[in-house]
């Protein structure tokens, strides 16, 4: 068993490895944790390792326009999350690699990670400036019929996205290509499909690859029935996500 104690950044969002994670960084205790990243030699990998906040269980402050203005933030590492963290945190998470950490004029950065390895949580410190966590990482096993199943969930995605751009009326490229490794078609069709953070959830934590096409094929031909019935939908980017405020 490989573990390893990494800055722990909760998220809205489920990271899979593979995909690029743009961050805004200004809370404090997540500008103390770039800091200290910032500290690594450029030659070695600067990891942090990002969880899913369970729904409903994040209420730290990470913008202006809160309920009740007049009532201070909570501060501190755990802030929001409770008396005991980890609790709040999907157990599955995924390390992220940070390509460049910019910090601004005002103290804030700009962060472009990238996810490497799922990662399962053990436990959260909540000790210092900012979340530590205790991870144990997680083997990327194929599973029964990988190969067959990637094929039939690339097919599955083609369609899908035509008819989520014929509800948008917009087209698709084409000449987009797609990968073709089992695993890797996995975590794309994961992150790109639109899908709520429980599911996505889910599809991170699968036991092994195979499984995980199982439930994007299933998936892929429920959303595309769907959107046969659609006459259109709200603009989302397919294979891009949002700059995550934190």
């Amino acid at each position: 068993m490989t573990t390893a104690r990494l800055p722990l950044f909760p998220l809205n969002a489920v990271l899979f490895p593979g995909l690029v994670l743009p961050l805004n960084v200004f809370e404090e205790r997540y500008r103390a944790m770039m800091r200290e990243l910032l500290k690594t030699d450029e030659a070695e990998p600067r990891r942090f390792a990002v969880v899913a906040i369970r729904d409903g269980r994040e209420v730290a402050p990470t913008a202006p326009g809160m309920p009740d203005p007049t009532t201070p933030p909570e501060k501190g590492p755990a802030a929001g999350f409770g008396p005991d963290p980890i609790q709040a945190f999907h157990r599955v998470g995924c390390v992220a690699d940070a390509a460049t950490i910019r910090e601004q004029p005002d103290g804030t950065f700009e962060v472009l990670a990238t996810g490497t390895t799922r990662v399962k949580l053990l436990s959260v410190d909540s000790s210092g400036p900012y979340l530590t966590a205790e991870l144990e990482e997680l083997e990327e096993e194929p599973g029964d019929g990988a190969e067959p199943l990637a094929e039939g969930v690339l097919r599955a995605f083609r369609s899908y996205q035509q008819r989520l751009a014929g509800a948008r009326e917009r087209t698709v490229s084409s000449s987009q290509e797609l990968p073709d490794e089992p695993s890797v078609v996995s975590y794309l069709v994961a992150a790109a499909a639109v899908l709520d953070t429980s599911a996505k959830q889910r599809l991170l934590q699968a036991p092994d690859t195979a499984t995980r096409l199982r439930e994007e094929l299933h998936l892929l031909r429920a959303e595309t029935a769907v959107l046969r019935h659609l006459p259109s939908l709200p603009a989302v980017e397919l294979t891009r996500s949002p700059t995550s405020p934190n």
